[in-house]
């Protein structure tokens, strides 16, 4: 049994894919500088560990060939900083993705739950198992969005590819991680509370060692100072900080998270750090919400968070 690697108990930041304005036949091509100057600005403001290809880089409207691109972009742009891709879609392909991270330098791969509509706990193991061992070398963080997974499973896993050493368990239910967590090794993951800042404090309370967070594209020093609070047992200033952080993460989380990306694009539009476009299915935010977020935004700057 071996211990997860001490980088992977961290924030964890899911960059953006900016996208340019769209091209007069409705396309939306990638603007890789801005791509880069965005994950330079995480790593500036103390981000350690950033993954090209989560949900908030709108990884299923990525084509392969882009999220590769996005892989090399990210470990040109972070540093010193750990690159954990995220990979997924059908077998083939994830374990294809997972090679290509591993041949382009980064330290770990993410696995985004199976999109299959079927899914047994033996496929999920099995569909796990493969691109684990396809990459032995590289640090295994599992993507739990399904609260049926058991730590039983986990650990199973876990027992065929010594490499599994995280879980981004992002089933908002604190009770039913601390089970899990327990039940599959609370010392043997690093376990990151998925469903980012708000979820955070009462994760951590049950066993979490980090989060992972879309809100750290536009305000870093937000995020880095609630992990920070966190790992101080300042129970009171993080709750200060989920106070700030809960109308912004409220607004990615309505209907569904329905507008997850678009709210971290508009803020970073105001800010002047990228274009607001994204692709479909999600789609541009309307003028009520983008005045919302523009409060947001002065309220952050009052408490010096941005």
């Amino acid at each position: 049994m071996t211990r997860p690697t001490e980088r992977l108990r961290n924030l964890v930041a899911i960059p953006v894919t900016p996208f340019r304005a769209e091209d007069r036949d409705g396309s939306a091509s990638i603007d890789w500088d801005t791509h880069a100057s965005l994950i330079r600005r995480l790593v500036e403001h103390g981000v350690e560990v950033v993954t090209p290809n989560g949900n908030t880089s709108e990884f299923y409207a990525l084509s392969p060939a882009e999220t590769r691109h996005a892989v090399e972009s990210a470990l040109a742009a972070a540093g010193g900083a750990e690159v954990m891709a995220g990979v997924g879609l059908d077998l083939a392909s994830a374990v294809a993705a997972a090679r290509h991270a591993r041949e382009a330098g980064a330290g770990s791969v993410m696995v985004h739950q199976p999109p299959h509509p079927y899914r047994s706990a033996e496929g999920w193991i099995a569909y796990h198992r493969e691109i684990a061992q396809a990459v032995p070398e590289l640090d295994v963080v599992l993507y739990i969005r399904d609260p049926r997974l058991r730590g039983a499973d986990i650990a199973a896993l876990a027992d065929a590819c010594p490499n599994v050493t995280g879980v981004k368990y992002a089933v908002a239910d604190p009770v039913g991680f601390g089970r899990v967590a327990r039940d599959a090794g609370l010392d043997r993951f690093a376990w990151l509370a998925g469903p980012a800042e708000l979820s955070a404090p009462g994760f951590w309370a049950m066993g979490a060692c980090g989060f992972t967070s879309g809100l750290v594209n536009v305000a870093p020093r937000l995020s880095l100072a609630l992990l920070a609070s966190l790992r101080a047992g300042d129970h009171p200033r993080a709750m200060t900080l989920w106070e700030l952080a809960r109308p912004f993460e409220d607004l990615r989380a309505a209907d569904e998270s329905a507008d997850n990306v678009a709210v971290v694009k508009e803020a970073l539009a105001q800010l002047g750090l990228a274009e607001r476009t994204v692709r479909p299915p999600s789609r541009v935010l309307p003028s009520a919400l983008r005045e919302r977020i523009g409060e947001i935004l002065d309220r952050w700057r009052k408490e010096g968070l941005l």
